[in-house]
This record gives C-alpha cells, sequence and structure tokens, in this order.
C-alpha cells in the first residue's frame, strides 16, 4: 500500500480523479499475465485488490506485488519491452492506464506532467532501495530508511494520499470491471 501513497501524496485530487475515471477496471484471476517478458507494455496498472508475481528467465521468481502496487511504470519511463513478465495470483482486481492515453495526458498537462514524473521517480527509486536491500547489498541511504517507514518528505501527505485512494476506490465502485 505504501507505493500508491508515494504516487498520490503527490498527484493532485483532480489528477487521482482523471486517473481513476481514464483506467479501465479488470478482474483478474489466477495465472492471468498482465505483462509479458520482451514485449511492449501498454498500461500502467494499479493493483487493487489480490497479488501479483514479477519473473524472469535469468533470475526466476523474484517479486510479490499487492494492493497498491503499481506496474508497467519502466516501460512507461523507457520504452523498452517489459524486462519481466507479471502474473496474477489468486483472484483479484486491477486499474489498467492506456500508456497511449496517459502519455497524452502527460504531453497536454504540464503540471500534471510534472506531478506524475516527481511521484515516479520517488517510486522509483523507492523500489531501488528495496532492490538494493533484498539483494544484500545495503547503501547508507537504504540502510537509513526502515522497511515500513516513508520518507519524511512524503509523510506529510500520506493522510491525502490515502484520502485519494479511498475517493479512487469509491469512485471506481460505480464501473464494472470488464472481465
Amino acid at each position: 500500500m505504501r507505493k500508491v501513497l508515494y504516487i498520490f501524496g503527490l498527484l493532485s485530487d483532480a489528477d487521482v480523479q482523471w486517473i481513476a475515471k481514464t483506467g479501465v477496471l479488470k478482474r483478474l484471476r489466477d495465472g492471468d499475465v498482465l505483462i509479458h517478458e520482451g514485449e511492449q507494455t501498454d498500461a500502467l496498472i494499479v493493483i487493487l485488490e489480490g497479488e501479483l508475481a514479477a519473473s524472469n528467465l535469468a533470475l526466476g521468481p523474484f517479486a510479490r506485488m499487492g494492493v497498491g502496487e503499481i506496474v508497467g511504470e519502466i516501460s512507461l519511463v523507457d520504452s523498452a519491452p517489459a524486462s519481466a513478465t507479471v502474473t496474477a495470483k489468486g483472484e483479484g482486481l486491477a486499474l489498467f492506464l492506456d500508456k497511449d492515453i496517459l502519455m497524452a495526458k502527460l504531453a497536454a498537462d504540464s503540471g500534471f506532467g510534472s506531478r506524475f514524473y516527481r511521484a515516479l521517480a520517488v517510486f522509483l527509486a523507492d523500489r531501488l532501495r528495496e532492490a538494493r536491500r533484498s539483494s544484500g547489498n545495503r547503501s547508507i541511504a537504504a540502510a537509513d530508511i526502515a522497511d515500513d517507514e516513508l520518507d519524511a518528505g512524503i509523510l506529510d501527505r500520506v493522510s491525502n494520499a490515502g484520502d485519494r485512494f479511498s475517493r479512487m476506490l469509491k469512485t471506481l465502485g460505480g464501473h464494472r470491471p470488464s472481465a
């Protein structure tokens, strides 16, 4: 859940509302592949219910992600094919934000773009710290941030982020997920 707080803490209410209205809800079944290693990713995905697993040919299974996690973000930044396969583990629900629509919004709305890319940078920095911690290669910066501790610069935005996430879920509650 902490990941979505990073993103939503730096976005405005209007930004989160746009994401909720623009995204497509999809029910996930056990074994559904959301992202295929080596293929282009066409969506940014927010996990609303359930769990996903990431794996690749080089490492095998290497990560599990739950509610509030976001996947597809790396391919959004560099447009390279996905470096991992992401698969649903059990039933779930996810919000898919079409990459082309998101890129058009980023190009047309500089305020949204600035907030979104800053949030994405914070999110990716946190993911890098986690990867370094799990590999046993702890840097001083990573060692200073406990697993469940949020960065002080983000902490004051957590309450707003949680409220935004809750409002997004309420907004999405009025939409039927596609199969």
